[in-house]
């Protein structure tokens, strides 16, 4: 009997050493004792509402009751984006439907957190106004830039297979948009699949003429905010922190329509009218995705490993979660 009673209370004490040390590691994922965090937020390219952001130092403010500091990091395209998630070198980023799939099919572990475009009108594809190109049809034999991975490269590809137009007609040239621009300029290809503000600012200055998009393809190319999944594990009320920060630069847009319009023009040293075509055809969102999104993305997926482009089929449901944005807008 004295044994066993001494079995008891030692089985009693480890039971209480456990639950202890089950605190103890609890409270060490807490972001509010967190002193080292660094938050890295990625962006494609500089102003907008992100300059905003940076200039008066938003997400620092929104981030220091967790002690957590941010540090910038900017890319030109969505690819390069996921490849630095994929190394630790990235928490958040903001990109399009094809690299987000392409990362899925990769195990590349990250999280949709919020849809930031329709995806209407904000791809397509521009060919030089003199060149008498009018359709896709008339791109067969001609030199077609595009940056291969991204969501244009998703829509040129998508728009060619809905025309009947097979890819191996086109000289396709992998470009990223600098490149691509540098290009276009010099007539040194035909034509460029690619997104806003490149679309406005090409045919707004007489330059060139859009042939194709999301509205008139019925080819949806949505933007998302992803999120490292291990970093959203850790640091959930960071994530929501993010994305209401993200909710209040979109609703000064809105209520400062003038003054938002002539802050990205002067800082991208473009003409006022460019930038109100740019926000008509890619007016920045942050909501919920809907199963219908869903379901659009995994036609996409689908397409893509049809034609080859990713090497596994993938179930796209697995990596989109609204809590952190239900969270954020109430």
């Amino acid at each position: 009997m004295k044994k066993n009673w001494r079995l008891f209370a030692l089985l009693t004490a480890l039971v209480v050493l456990i639950v202890g040390c089950s605190k103890g590691d609890a409270a060490s994922t807490d972001t509010k004792k967190s002193e080292e965090l660094v938050v890295k937020i990625g962006v494609q390219g500089s102003g907008g509402l992100f300059g905003k952001a940076q200039e008066e130092q938003l997400f620092e403010k929104a981030f220091a009751e967790y002690g957590a500091k941010v540090e910038w990091v900017e890319f030109q395209s969505g690819p390069s984006m996921t490849e630095a998630m994929a190394s630790n070198n990235l928490d958040f980023a903001g990109l399009g439907n094809m690299p987000i799939i392409a990362a899925q099919a990769a195990n590349i572990p990250f999280t949709v957190i919020s849809q930031v475009l329709e995806g209407k009108k904000n791809v397509g594809v521009v060919v030089n106004s003199s060149s008498g190109i009018t359709s896709l049809q008339d791109l067969v034999g001609k030199k077609v830039a595009v940056g291969k991975g991204t969501n244009a490269y998703d829509f040129l590809f998508r728009g060619l297979a809905k025309e009947g137009i097979d890819p191996e007609k086109l000289e396709i040239i992998n470009l990223n948009p600098d490149e691509a621009q540098a290009a276009f300029d010099a007539s040194s290809v035909d034509a460029w699949a690619i997104w806003e503000p490149y679309l406005s600012i090409n045919t707004l200055s007489g330059k060139g003429t859009i042939i194709a998009d999301g509205e008139k393809l019925d080819i949806l190319s949505p933007s998302y905010q992803i999120v490292r999944t291990e970093f959203a594990k850790q640091h959930s009320d960071v994530v929501v922190a993010y994305l209401k920060t993200l909710d209040e630069l979109l609703k000064w847009e809105l209520e400062n329509e003038e003054e938002a319009v002539n802050r990205f023009a002067t800082e991208r040293q473009l003409p006022v009218a460019l930038m109100e075509e740019t926000r008509k055809r890619a007016r920045s969102i942050s909501i919920p995705v809907s199963e219908e999104v869903i379901e659009e993305h995994q036609k996409t997926a689908d397409f893509q490993y049809e034609i080859g482009t990713i090497r596994k089929e993938i179930n796209v449901s697995d990596v989109f979660d609204n809590q952190y944005i239900e969270k954020a807008l109430k």
